[in-house]
């Protein structure tokens, strides 16, 4: 029973659960970046390089061969359809650029986030409320002029010390 009790402790720390919602949310945004790569940014790419629809950029390494009716192969899906081996750098391409936009966006974040950190540190530190007695060493409030726990007359707290 030992390690099922170790492995739920080790399940239900936060970094854990932290992590399994970054993947999950990693997931879901890689697959926001894809379709802003196919259906937003190449169709425009492709238009302005002369109708070129980068999903179907390939080389045919099997030559001569053609659908089963006999017309040339000129889709990706075709090709995988009839077999026939390819390099399909125009899909390679697009996975550059949904690389490219994930890590951009990774990188904002992150700035954003040490940035956020940075402001963090540079906030002055709370004034003290409480002090010392130099007597008895219990904690006085920092305004009082005499010790509550033993009497004592207190000088004056000095500023900025």
């Amino acid at each position: 029973m030992g390690i099922v009790k170790e492995f739920k402790e080790f399940a239900m720390r936060g970094n854990v659960i932290d992590l399994a919602v970054g993947v999950i949310i990693g997931a879901a945004f890689g697959k926001i970046v894809t379709s802003l790569v196919n259906d937003i940014i190449m169709p425009p790419i492709g238009k302005l390089l002369g109708g070129v629809d980068f999903a179907n950029l390939f080389i045919k390494l099997d030559r001569g061969v053609t659908m089963a009716d006999g017309s040339e192969i000129r889709t990706l899906a075709q090709a995988e359809q009839a077999g026939v081996a390819v390099i399909a750098y125009g899909q390679f391409i697009n996975n550059v650029i949904d690389f490219l936009i994930v890590a951009f966006c990774i990188f904002i974040l992150v700035k954003g986030i040490n940035m956020l950190k940075r402001q963090e540190h540079e906030k002055p530190k709370p004034e003290k409320t409480t002090r010392e007695c130099p007597y008895c060493l219990s904690e006085v409030s920092a305004k009082a002029s005499r010790c509550p726990h033993c009497t004592s007359e207190l000088e004056p707290e000095k500023q900025g010390a």
